[in-house]
């Protein structure tokens, strides 16, 4: 592995860092890239280039934590959050009942989807798909959300958007994309589901990663741990510098603009890869 190599792992931290917590899919924009440019699979093969698009979204994962980390310390009770009592306070329970149903179709649909959906074509559908759920999120979400603060979070709506997450493991159509949307839709403000989202994100992501590294370990060899280190380090960097602009973002230019951003990409695409 020389140094083109390493600068090639730089750029799909850069990608994943700037577009995992956007609605845009992280996950397709590094397939879009690797796919039409970077070529990883030459040289890292099949198996070992889609575990580095998941595990270097670990690195995105530990700027969460970084961000949010009064809120992540509350939820172990080391850190009390202003506001909070017996009645209103947003719990490792909320976090559970959230990942458990895209966690157990992860498990169990995660050889089918490494093997069969990391590819342009299936990422232009859920650049599509998600881009229309999207825009039916913002048209018919209420005026005046009810929700305004992870606090007040239910554990049925917890579960219902942790459905909704469900979606996400389509490439293409975006954790963030699916969650906000689905929160937003239930009562929640655009930025109380983008709270939830990147929350939800450190335990199913970590967890993700770990399957994923277990089930292709034999695919990778010891030459490639300096390229998902340092597409790691490049993910965290550019993640912890673009989180707090995207919670600023969102709760002035809601979903819209990220749907029509999604429309215009897949249009392109379908020019680049089938015209």
């Amino acid at each position: 592995m020389d140094f083109f190599d390493l600068i090639k792992a730089i750029i799909l931290g850069f990608v994943e860092g700037v577009t995992e917590f956007a609605p845009v899919s992280s996950t397709g924009h590094m397939i879009i890239v690797d796919d039409l440019w970077l070529k990883t699979t030459e040289f890292l093969g099949q198996y070992s280039a889609n575990t580095f698009k998941i595990v270097v979204q670990l690195g995105s994962i530990l700027a969460v934590v970084v961000v949010m980390w009064k809120r992540i310390l509350s939820l172990v009770g080391l850190y009390k959050i202003k506001g909070q009592t017996a009645s209103k306070k947003f719990n490792l329970g909320h976090v559970f009942v959230g990942i458990l149903p895209a966690g157990i179709f992860g498990v169990l649909f995660e050889d089918f989807i490494d093997e069969n959906l990391f590819f342009i074509s299936t990422v232009i559908i859920g650049l599509i798909v998600g881009a229309i759920w999207m825009i039916i999120a913002d048209k018919f979400a209420p005026k005046r959300p009810a929700i305004t603060s992870l606090d007040e979070l239910s554990y049925g709506k917890a579960f219902k958007i942790g459905l909704i997450q469900c979606l996400s493991l389509w490439p293409g159509f975006s954790r963030s994309g699916a969650t906000i949307s689905g929160g937003v839709i239930l009562g929640l403000d655009h930025k109380t589901a983008s709270d939830f989202t990147f929350i939800m994100a450190v335990p199913i992501m970590a967890g993700a990663s770990g399957i994923s590294l277990l089930k292709n370990w034999e695919h990778i060899n010891p030459d490639h741990f300096a390229f998902y280190a340092v597409g790691f380090i490049s993910a965290f960097v550019f993640a912890l510098i673009s989180i707090k602009f995207f919670l600023k973002l969102i709760s002035r230019v809601k979903l819209v603009p990220f749907a029509i951003y999604r429309l215009i990409l897949a249009a392109i695409l379908i020019v680049i890869v089938y015209l």
